[in-house]
């Protein structure tokens, strides 16, 4: 298993990940997105694992004008503009591999093990 965790050490839900793995001693990366955002490459493919762009997008982000712009853009629009405004994901994203979760999902990878 090759457990990635992208988010940002304020979000509970991301802490909470963390410690799932942990009390599991499941080893995994970190990746705070306010210092490393995501690649091109691990969006497309988190937005192929998880059935969409729609479900990446954090509803109650901070940033909600952000949210609504990617709302009415065209659908070729929004995944740059996505790409460019990491900060209205929703967190925590734990990648295993071609596999994906988007936010708090132990029922999920209680199936990778």
């Amino acid at each position: 298993m090759n457990i990635q965790i992208f988010g940002t050490k304020k979000s509970f839900d991301t802490k909470k990940a963390q410690r799932y793995f942990k009390e599991r001693r499941i080893k995994f990366q970190f990746i705070d997105l306010r210092e490393k955002e995501m690649s091109k490459g691990e969006l497309q493919s988190v937005m192929r694992a998880v059935g969409g762009l729609d479900a990446l997008i954090d509803p109650k982000a901070k940033d909600q004008d952000t949210v609504a712009l990617i709302t009415y853009l065209a659908e070729s629009q929004k995944f740059d503009k996505l790409l460019e405004n990491q900060q209205i994901l929703r967190e925590p994203i734990v990648r295993n591999g071609k596999q994906a979760t988007v936010g708090y999902e132990p029922d999920t990878w209680k199936t990778w093990e």
